[in-house]
């Protein structure tokens, strides 16, 4: 009879060792080896070939006509955006995010608002009641939608239900850290049941074309928990992210097979739920009549949208002797730095004796690297106490060597601050050139543009 082996896999990244220790090997993490009993492996099994015995696969070309994949409108036109047009029949969507961020209350509002078009939705919620989940609707003013609610945590009772008749349009699954299946061993939420319980459901969606939605807790750093290979084996990954003392709530599409990256939807959270944002600018703009020292506009873009938020600065001036302070809420450190030092050593600007203060207004989160002239601009704005012009956006990529570079989309940023009443914009130099809806100013290096900025002509 073969000998069981005992094994201990990692909670945090799936890893296995053959003894307990306090700390995983593979990502450093403490007291996440837990003790999982493997399947029995004996010497037929090992040696067993693999070259028979299976069916045949089929192969198709990979130049034949093949329709795309039909989707299916979730009625909300955000999350639509964010998944590539909708909810593609027979995926697999792992949807996460921070608790309390709205994740439940979208999914809530697209099941039913699917259900009232004419649509077949279940919603299996592992961590409510049937009741509470209702409840919810009703605040939301959807309690009449048609949809099937269950609270149950059993894969086996899950796939049972739904296998016995018409399986349903969409699955919502709330969340997977909470479902069991009985072929493993081991508590819900572990890496083995986690696995396990999502290759089931994954299954059960591709056989039986059933849009299946996963909702997935998170770490606190901010990533979806459970094994990695989790991310792998569905089809859409989205992230809903934003702070809850904010109003507003990003859904961002992490990956996507059957569309896009580049797209974000954008909600506002209100007493009746989770609204659309049409017009995301408006969110993190400052409204403001006269100039303020230390704030410029910026057109961020998300995909194929642009976006204006407002980069806030301050530079205090400390005695001498202090040890200055840097700190930046919604953008890189480590890039600020280096616009810090292209001042000092391309620009002539001192900023060694005084702390730093860099803000995105909104709480949102800057990545474009085209954001380095507008936080220049800001931070000269700041320490030479002159405003930049109201009416005025910035936007362009700053070199170590002090040069300003181009970037994409120029054309898209432009239209949008013209939409929105901007008349000039502090541009590259090869972008000044370019026809545009307003007047734009081209700088080739930092160093002009400060001097335009402190009025050096």
């Amino acid at each position: 009879m073969a000998k069981i082996q005992k094994r201990f896999v990692c909670q945090s990244c799936g890893s296995v060792s053959s003894r307990w220790q306090g700390q995983c090997v593979d990502c450093s993490e403490w007291n996440t080896l837990v003790e999982e009993t493997p399947a029995i492996v004996t010497p037929f099994h090992a040696k067993h070939n693999l070259q028979g015995g299976g069916r045949t696969v089929t192969m198709v070309a990979l130049d034949a006509e093949i329709p795309l994949p039909a989707r299916r409108a979730s009625g909300i036109a955000e999350l639509d955006r964010a998944l590539g047009g909708g909810f593609v029949e027979g995926s697999a969507t792992l949807i996460g995010g921070d608790p309390g961020i709205g994740k439940s209350t979208l999914l809530l509002q697209a099941a039913a608002l699917m259900a009232l078009a004419g649509a077949d939705v279940a919603y299996v919620s592992g961590e409510e009641a049937a009741d509470q989940v209702r409840l919810r609707a009703r605040r939301l003013g959807l309690g009449e939608a048609p949809v099937r609610l269950a609270s149950a945590t059993s894969v086996r009772d899950i796939l049972t239900t739904l296998g016995s008749g018409r399986p349903p349009e969409l699955l919502v699954i709330d969340s997977i850290q909470t479902m069991h299946s009985d072929l493993i061993e081991g508590a819900p939420g572990t890496v083995s049941q986690v696995r396990a319980s999502a290759q089931e459901l994954i299954r059960f969606a591709k056989e039986r074309g059933t849009a299946l939605v996963l909702v997935g807790h998170v770490t606190k750093d901010g990533t979806i928990a459970g094994p990695r290979v989790l991310e792998h084996m569905v089809d859409t990954v989205l992230s809903f992210e934003g702070e809850r003392s904010h109003q507003y709530r990003i859904l961002r599409a992490i990956k996507n097979r059957f569309g896009g990256t580049d797209e974000i939807g954008v909600f506002a959270m209100e007493a009746q739920g989770l609204t659309e944002v049409s017009n995301p600018s408006s969110l993190f703009l400052t409204q403001r009549d006269e100039g303020v020292t230390g704030t410029v506009v910026f057109p961020a873009l998300e995909g194929t949208r642009p976006v204006l938020v407002e980069i806030q600065a301050l530079v205090v001036r400390l005695a001498s002797g202090a040890t200055p302070r840097r700190a930046v809420v919604g953008w890189d450190s480590g890039r600020l730095a280096m616009i810090l030092a292209v001042l000092e050593a391309r620009c002539g600007l001192s900023f060694s004796s005084a702390e730093v203060y860099l803000n995105v207004a909104g709480g949102y989160r800057v990545q474009d690297p085209a954001a380095d002239m507008a936080v220049a601009a800001a931070l000269v704005s700041a320490l030479s106490e002159r405003p930049v012009p109201t009416d005025a956006i910035a936007f362009g990529e700053v070199a170590l060597s002090g040069e300003v570079r181009s970037v994409a989309h120029a054309a898209l940023r432009l239209k949008e601050g013209a939409k929105l009443g901007f008349g000039q914009a502090l541009v590259p130099a090869a972008l000044a050139r370019e026809k545009a809806p307003m007047r734009p100013s081209g700088f080739p290096t930092l160093a002009r543009l400060v001097d335009h900025l402190l009025g050096r002509g």
